[in-house]
């Protein structure tokens, strides 16, 4: 099949039976296209007998569909030997669900191919999801230099688009991370170790215990960036997303516990946190906009973390034009972009 063009097809036709899949290492994301989306938890490296069940139960809640499209970045994870290894599992899982539904796979090629070819050349349809929505996300900067920014929870993508079409210069995950347009820090489950060397206490420095104590999303629950919840699907000890819970995550970063660590301790902690990872996200965006050789006219924002997609933009292209999907789709079709995009994708395929 041909590669997908900006600007083909017509996102408001009546076909209304098509669903796409985007499944990572930590969340199964689907989406029709139109506007239904939905987000779930399902940590791939610890159950991935389980993806097959998994999915099946999550295609019986949505409405049903004669095409299934798929797009990963969950052949990655540590319980697979290597990406073909992964790939074949999830689209073997994934044919499994689907039952008598069409299926097809999406490419770092920019194609859709049969689930059969995927399983005979697996490494093309490793991490293509980013493909995906920059081609879809290029329809809203037409002309000139732009860039897209995703922040998710586990990671943010920087890619850059000319006159409305992908221009990045990675391919593969570790391509994209040497030229900045992969970064691996999101707003719930980066390990604070990994963003932050110290933490500020008592006036002091302090260094940050090289444990899983605590991540990113504890940071963004205790600055009311993100929504306190009772899931504790993606916490480093597995209890609740509360602000109680969370200060108690950031105190054991510096080996600490409630009664040395007060609530303005974690509030400083946050603040902390967040600014290294708006730094480090800052850093790429440099990067990528020197590889771009303009200064970005319009900058995409999408995924979970928006809001601090917007402080980098206020950063690193103050001037350009903001187009947020969240204001313009909402924020559920937001965090789920790359599969809202890929359903967009592969309806105009086959029409």
């Amino acid at each position: 099949m041909g590669s997908f063009f900006v600007g083909a097809g017509n996102e408001e036709s009546d076909t209304v039976d098509h669903l796409a899949l985007d499944i990572g290492g930590a969340n199964i994301k689907l989406a029709d296209g139109r506007g239904m989306s939905r987000s779930v938890p399902f940590a791939l490296w610890r159950h991935p007998a389980r993806l097959a069940e998994t999915l099946a139960e999550l295609l019986r809640e949505v409405p049903d569909s004669t095409r299934l499209t798929l797009t990963m970045t969950g052949e990655l994870a540590d319980c697979f030997e290597t990406k073909r290894h992964g790939v074949r599992a999830i689209v073997s899982a994934v044919g499994e669900a689907a039952g008598a539904r069409e299926m097809r796979v999406f490419t770092t090629a920019g194609q859709l191919i049969k689930a059969d070819e995927a399983m005979e050349n697996p490494l093309p349809a490793a991490a293509a999801n980013w493909l995906a929505l920059a081609t879809w996300a290029g329809r809203h900067a037409p002309q000139g230099p732009a860039l897209l920014l995703d922040v998710g929870s586990t990671t943010c993508d920087v890619i850059p688009l000319v006159d409305g079409r992908p221009a990045a210069t990675g391919l593969t995950d570790t391509e994209r991370l040497l030229s900045g347009e992969l970064v691996y820090t999101g707003v719930r489950r980066s390990p604070v170790c990994a963003v932050a060397a110290t933490l500020p206490h008592g006036g002091r420095e302090c260094p940050v215990a090289q444990e899983l104590f605590a991540t990113s999303g504890d940071a963004h629950v205790i600055l009311g960036n993100l929504p306190e919840s009772e899931s504790g699907a993606h916490t480093a000890d597995g209890r609740p997303a509360t602000r109680s819970a969370a200060r108690d995550r950031l105190a054991r970063c510096i080996c600490a516990d409630r009664e040395t660590f007060s609530e303005d301790d974690a509030s400083e902690a946050a603040q902390a946190i967040a600014r290294k990872q708006l730094a480090m996200i800052c850093a790429a965006t440099e990067k990528v906009v020197s590889h771009l050789g303009a200064t970005p006219e319009r900058v995409v924002i999408s995924g979970e973390g928006e809001f601090l997609a917007r402080r980098v933009v206020e950063r690193v292209a103050p001037a350009a034009a903001l187009v947020s999907l969240r204001e313009r789709l909402g924020p559920e079709v937001s965090q789920c972009a790359t599969a809202h995009a890929l359903a967009v994708l592969a309806r105009e395929d086959f029409e």
